[in-house]
């Protein structure tokens, strides 16, 4: 396996934080609600244009799976795993996700099919990946320790096995989480401080997307169309999922009516539909927010 190591650093002018006032003429959704049958946690965390959904359920035991709306899930998880969280998904139905191994390490996977494949950096004690696009390129990052408390490294792996490592200067631990099919990524930092940073690198620039007054921002997933979606949290502690509009540089607040102030955006397709999640663990709804 092949192994390259890219430290990506940008201008200074660059890292000037994107903080627009919300859209004029925000987008109007309608939700649906998700539950994987039986269970009171539910998370989707991707979707592609065929409207195909990546997910998974449990609050204490994570079980992947792919779902087509209504109610059609299809279980999916690493083999012999003992955990699997299935979170991105691309045009061709290829997943990525992560799995926890039987001796409880954490290593990042790809499936297509029933062919599952380990991707974990050579070296590196945990891994998880975040996104997929459809040229097989995922995203994810690494930690230092093998519990994932250690400092994160931000990745992109090319088929064939060359990693490439992102980071961010003041950036003490960073994530890259979603890919689009251009090569534009998305993820988040957390500065020494302890405050979380979404940011984009779309067309070679790189900005910080931090939502206007918010506390914590992080990027989460993007589409082919300049959408990223993700989430921030207001001065009161509260969560709320976001869409920002790359060309015209602004952002429209999420929130689910049954989850206001308990809403997360992960995954969105190039129709504009997204997935996410709301409640406060153990209690997850899965929700689909498609335009109008």
């Amino acid at each position: 396996m092949k192994l390259k190591n890219l430290a990506l650093f940008f201008a200074v002018a660059l890292l000037a934080c994107i903080s627009s006032f919300a859209q004029d003429t925000p987008i109007i959704y309608s939700y649906q609600t998700v539950n994987y049958p039986n269970d009171t946690f539910t998370q989707l965390l991707g979707i592609n244009n065929n409207g195909v959904i990546a997910g998974y359920h449990g609050a204490s035991v994570n079980k992947g799976f792919t779902l087509v709306l209504p109610n059609v899930f299809t279980n999916e998880n690493f083999p012999n795993s003992a955990q699997t969280q299935v979170i991105g998904i691309n045009n061709h139905g290829a997943t990525a996700g992560f799995y926890i191994d039987q001796q409880g390490l954490t290593h990042s996977f790809t499936a297509h099919g029933s062919t599952f494949l380990k991707i974990d950096e050579p070296g590196t004690p945990f891994n998880q990946s975040l996104g997929i696009n459809d040229n097989f390129v995922t995203v994810g990052y690494f930690s230092t320790k093998a519990d994932g408390t250690g400092p994160d490294t931000g990745y992109t792996h090319i088929p064939g096995g060359v990693f490439e490592n992102f980071q961010i200067p003041n950036g003490f631990s960073v994530q890259t989480t979603g890919i689009n099919t251009a090569g534009s990524t998305c993820g988040f930092y957390v500065d020494a401080n302890g405050v979380n940073h979404g940011w984009i690198v779309f067309g070679g620039n790189f900005r910080v997307l931090d939502y206007p007054a918010s506390t914590g921002t992080q990027a989460l997933g993007l589409n082919n169309k300049g959408a990223v979606v993700g989430s921030y949290t207001d001065a009161g502690g509260n969560s709320h999922g976001f869409v920002y509009t790359i060309s015209t540089k602004t952002f429209q607040s999420i929130d689910d009516p049954n989850g206001i102030g308990t809403t997360i955006v992960n995954g969105i397709n190039d129709k504009g539909v997204l997935v996410g999640f709301y409640g406060t663990a153990p209690i997850n709804s899965g929700f689909v927010a498609t335009p109008q």
